[in-house]
């Protein structure tokens, strides 16, 4: 895939620079955060398809095998991986009937609660899914765009945006980052 050519100004200063010279300052830093992850999610993003097309994996599929290989068990109640994923129990279904379609989850009774249905990974999904993080490993997280002394000042940032939306709760524990360098230097 090729880069696109850069544009020769930042769009998004430009539109802060308009919201200011409408009259709508005391929003402008606003609309230019949003404006800018939302902006960011879509170069993340598409790193991060280039590099799973060869596997035929979509990210969510890869983050539902990345889960359920990480499990003591290679399973996990549909319940559990929807609110580990932080996403809603349907598109967890959905995604299940993709992989199971692929032959990469199989759905099994609980053991031991007749109302649940576990998520199992089977061998050709953790064979799948070892090779889409060797992909994503070499070619996105490896690499994120950022010099790696910038990357856990970025990480707290998040974490703290994060945290004050809900996503999270750390009981009153600062949030921080222990592979990274934190803004007050820890």
């Amino acid at each position: 895939m090729s880069a696109p050519r850069p544009l020769p100004l930042d769009p998004i200063e430009e539109a802060r620079r308009q919201w200011v010279d409408h009259g709508w300052g005391e929003a402008a830093d606003g609309m230019a955060v949003v404006t800018s992850l939302v902006r960011a999610q879509q170069i993340v993003m598409a790193r991060v398809d280039e590099a799973l097309k060869p596997t035929g994996l979509t990210f969510s599929r890869y983050e539902l095998l990345r889960l359920l290989s990480f499990s003591k068990t290679g399973a996990l109640p549909m319940a559990k991986a929807s609110a580990r994923l932080q996403v809603h129990p349907t598109s967890v279904t959905n995604t299940v009937d993709r992989l199971e379609a692929a032959g990469l989850v199989t759905r099994v009774p609980h053991p031991s609660d007749r109302r649940a249905t576990l998520i199992e990974i089977t061998d050709a999904g953790r064979k799948s899914v070892a090779v889409a993080t060797e992909e994503l490993n070499a070619k996105v997280f490896a690499q994120p765009g950022l010099a790696p002394d910038r990357l856990g000042t970025l990480l707290q940032l998040l974490a703290e945006f994060r945290h004050a939306a809900g996503d999270f709760d750390t009981d009153g524990s600062p949030v921080r980052w222990a592979g990274g360098s934190t803004p007050d230097g820890g």
